[in-house]
């Protein structure tokens, strides 16, 4: 699914890693971990070409781009959830069903939040109206910066049994985070600094 060789990368003349090497294949999970700056979140934004000041090899083997959720919640603050949650499935071009998308919701604890404007909700509120949207829009590959911070007992559960689903059907996972991804199977990791 994924090839990286001899991956080197320098942001403002300080270096973030060098000769990273991996690969992901189909049911795989990949951590990133590293202390805060070592270019984790840079990492993931050159896997999914968000940054491109970088050498070596990135050779993805998939029929679309992977999906991918930044380390900040990717919801605009003047549109209600259920307009956030549409619009990534809108611009992927992923025809939402009105029962699937209050499935999600009401999974992710956002029940009778759907007319509210996400300016009005709390940080950890936010960050489930991402993974909402995120969750909704099918993907071989994910691509997630620190998914378990900002998340409650109840949420992470939640995100960890959909994660352990994606990985039972195929999918692959690459992901950053400071804790241990706690899903029932082998985690393979890459540190950084």
């Amino acid at each position: 699914m994924l090839q990286v060789k001899e991956l080197s990368c320098t942001r403002d003349q300080r270096p973030l890693f060098s000769s990273l090497s991996f690969a992901v294949a189909p049911g795989e999970l990949l951590q990133v971990v590293g202390a805060n700056g070592s270019g984790k979140s840079t990492l993931l934004r050159c896997l999914v070409g968000l940054y491109t000041g970088f050498e070596g090899e990135i050779d993805w083997q998939l029929e679309e781009a992977p999906l991918y959720l930044g380390h900040r919640a990717g919801v605009k603050a003047s549109l209600t959830v259920r307009e956030n949650v549409t619009w990534l499935a809108r611009l992927r071009g992923v025809l939402l069903n009105p029962d699937d998308i209050q499935r999600s919701l009401s999974s992710l604890r956002l029940d009778g939040y759907d007319d509210v404007p996400c300016s009005r909700l709390s940080e950890g509120q936010r960050k489930r109206v991402a993974l909402a949207q995120f969750l909704l829009c099918p993907n071989h590959c994910w691509v997630m910066d620190e998914p378990l911070s900002a998340i409650d007992n109840r949420g992470l559960e939640f995100l960890t049994g959909r994660m352990s689903e994606h990985l039972d059907n195929g999918g692959a996972i690459i992901l950053s985070s400071h804790q241990p991804v706690p899903v029932d199977r082998p985690v393979s990791s890459v540190t950084l600094g």
